[in-house]
């Protein structure tokens, strides 16, 4: 595994990997994961993807701080470097690019790339700027690295989306690969920010996953009245004393757009996310699932059937 600090150095690095896989007759697509570090099994998950896919394997990683408000945790978010590697050469990663703050942006930034619509709502709603900086970074490293897919968790839905929209957009030839979210046994979803959590609130944290749990039952039973469903889900978080809701919404995917008032006929392959950000004393969890409306409206139907053939 090579370690890459330099933009210049990235690049040698990776064309030399081209020549020596189109020598030996083996596949040379790049596919990328972009990170921010103190990596786990989610991040694992996207590498080992990218390894069974492609024939070189690069990931970044970089504490974009573009992409932290001023009152976020960019100065304290984990980092660990030594671990970090180690995880990456476990799972096959090629190319590593280690990058500092004055590498990524060597001057101030003039250059801010903005997704409209997808990033207005959710995260980019309670996080202004949030996702210029993520667009902006992206489009950066997808520059430098050039890959020819890259690699992305589902547990950051809305970041998908945007990042979709960006590479639809602005014309950049690399295939966009969602990975599933990655959970603990007990249900709550792997991130970096987890470390910040104490005993008492990585307990009542799992209330999140328990809640998106129930979801679809809701769903379904609610027949597609979306804020009864959204009602009963803060609820449910609002149980844990500790937690303190930013959203609980339901979205179109990827439009990120309410769903509120979609009649059922415009619901035929058509996504819901259902998606919740909740803070737990500082620390502030993230977390969705993806539904199938189609589905959603035939459990309800069936539903209706069997209660009525039950009366």
């Amino acid at each position: 595994m090579q370690i890459a600090k330099s933009v210049q150095d990235l690049r040698d690095m990776i064309r030399q990997a081209k020549e020596v896989q189109v020598k030996e007759g083996r596949e040379s697509t790049v596919g990328f994961v972009p990170t921010m570090g103190f990596l786990h099994r989610g991040h694992a998950s996207l590498m080992k993807q990218a390894r069974q896919d492609n024939g070189i394997v690069v990931i970044s990683i970089f504490v974009n701080p573009l992409q932290f408000g001023p009152t976020e945790d960019f100065s304290r978010y984990p980092r660990d470097e030594a671990r970090d590697l180690e995880l990456a050469g476990h799972n096959g990663v090629d190319i590593v690019f280690l990058p500092d703050v004055e590498t990524m942006y060597p001057q101030a930034v003039k250059t801010i790339v903005s997704v409209s619509g997808v990033s207005d709502l959710l995260c980019g709603a309670s996080r202004p700027g949030h996702f210029d900086g993520v667009s902006t970074v992206v489009s950066k490293l997808f520059n430098m690295v050039q890959p020819d897919r890259a690699y992305f968790g589902m547990k950051d839905a809305q970041q998908v989306a945007v990042i979709k929209q960006m590479v639809l957009d602005l014309n950049i030839p690399v295939q966009i690969v969602p990975c599933p979210i990655i959970r603990e046994e007990d249900g709550l979803a792997l991130s970096s920010r987890n470390v910040y959590l104490s005993a008492e609130e990585r307990s009542q944290a799992l209330i999140l996953s328990q809640t998106l749990a129930m979801a679809e039952e809701w769903l379904a039973e609610s027949g597609g009245h979306f804020l009864e469903v959204q009602a009963r889900m803060e609820a449910s978080i609002r149980t844990m004393p500790l937690a303190d809701i930013d959203y609980v919404e339901l979205m179109l995917y990827p439009d990120i757009q309410p769903v509120y008032g979609l009649p059922q006929p415009e619901w035929q392959d058509r996504r819901l996310l259902v998606a919740l950000a909740v803070r737990f004393g500082k620390t502030r969890l993230i977390d969705n699932r993806l539904f199938d409306l189609s589905r959603i409206a035939a459990l309800g139907h069936n539903k209706q059937q069997y209660s009525s053939s039950v009366r």
